[in-house]
């Protein structure tokens, strides 16, 4: 065993540790009324655990994906709802790969620390989905600061983060050579920004994910606080889709080994007509593929995070990392509610919240099919379909 799969084990083991703290009545609490889990995310930022990509230099622990990729799958193994906080993780790697060095000092310690949260990441507006070269907020050159006005939707935790990081265009679509072009990343301080040109609105979902539209009327942002190059800002954002993906496939993964474990501890003490409904094959083999298919995703993620952290090309081993754990756990959460029969819709028993939560997977932060896409044009070289 390697010393990262011996640092991989006591980590899981401290952060179930952390998670048995916050039982499933606090998250049936949090589930019912809408809430954030405020008391979890203070005590994952306490221990470290949100900072664990952020270099020591910066107060962070300085550890790689894989590590990551255990919080978080062992978060979401324990019953908790790790989509609370799990952007926390990975949105600060645009400020951290592409920031200037004063924004980093001033910034990377506080969020390390877990003083201010970023979490927030504004690309998505309501005409412009997947397609990001379309989105149209736009930021005006006005001296030393920019004017930004727009819209942005299914914004997640803003009302619950510090700072944001917000993709706007700085020139029109048809301006440069490619459409991707003429667009800027922009750090904001959401602190200052609520009522003086940002507007919050909450959008009420099927999940509780703190997700918003957010209107921008000349929202004032210094220029040093733009990130990267201006004009520049989509291969800051594709520069950290790959960590995003990875890390929801290990949110996955977690999810199904939930559903797995309640599913077999279910069917050994279920009896009906006079048996362990686990001793029926029609029980027990729906459990054992979701077990197998689990395992397998398992493994691609896992293949995923350590070519992203020797700084090897991972697209396409991120993309059906995703695609495979984020299939497997909602096949898993069917078995699960399945296996439980009527049992399973009790919101004492977290499956349907949990069903609900991994759902978002199939079509977050990317969709199934544009997945599928990219590994048939990307890899196999298909014709390009859109």
């Amino acid at each position: 065993m390697s010393d990262t799969d011996d640092l991989c084990g006591e980590i899981r083991k401290s952060v179930l540790a952390l998670c048995s703290g916050f039982p499933s009545r606090y998250w049936q609490k949090t589930d019912s009324e809408n809430s954030y889990p405020t008391e979890f995310v203070e005590a994952l930022s306490e221990a470290g655990y949100l900072a664990t990509l952020i270099p020591e230099q910066y107060g962070g622990a300085g550890l790689g994906l894989r590590e990551a990729c255990v919080v978080l799958e062992t978060m979401s193994r324990s019953g908790a709802h790790a989509g609370a906080c799990h952007a926390q993780m990975y949105t600060m790697g645009t400020l951290l790969r592409h920031g200037s060095e004063d924004l980093k000092q001033l910034y990377l310690p506080e969020i390390a620390s877990g003083k201010l949260r970023l979490q927030s990441f504004a690309v998505t507006e309501p005409d412009a989905g997947t397609d990001t070269s379309r989105i149209t907020t736009f930021a005006s050159d006005c001296g030393d600061h920019y004017k930004i006005s727009g819209q942005k939707t299914w914004i997640s935790r803003v009302e619950h983060s510090d700072l944001m990081i917000l993709l706007a265009r700085t020139a029109p679509r048809d301006a440069g050579a490619k459409p991707v072009d003429g667009m800027t990343v922009f750090l904001v301080d959401i602190r200052q920004a609520i009522g003086n040109g940002l507007t919050v609105q909450a959008i009420s979902t099927m999940i509780n994910h703190h997700t918003t539209q957010l209107f921008f009327d000349e929202l004032r942002v210094p220029k040093d606080h733009v990130i990267g190059k201006v004009g520049q800002g989509f291969r800051c954002i594709l520069d950290g889709m790959n960590a995003e993906r990875i890390l929801i496939a290990s949110e996955c993964i977690g999810d199904g080994r939930f559903f797995v474990d309640r599913a077999v501890g279910y069917a050994r003490d279920r009896k009906v007509f006079g048996r362990a409904i686990g001793m029926n094959q029609g029980v027990q083999f729906p459990i054992a593929r979701s077990y197998a298919e689990i395992e397998a995703a398992s493994l691609m993620v896992d293949k995923a995070a350590k070519l992203f952290d020797q700084g090897q090309s991972c697209g396409a081993e991120a993309n059906i990392a995703k695609l495979l754990a984020s299939e497997a756990s909602w096949k898993a959460a069917d078995m699960c509610l399945q296996t439980h029969g009527g049992a399973g819709f009790a919101k004492e028993l977290d499956i349907e919240r949990k069903f609900r939560e991994t759902r978002l997977y199939q079509v977050a932060p990317i969709s199934t099919n544009l997945i599928l896409s990219y590994v048939a044009e990307r890899v196999l070289d298909l014709p390009k379909s859109y």
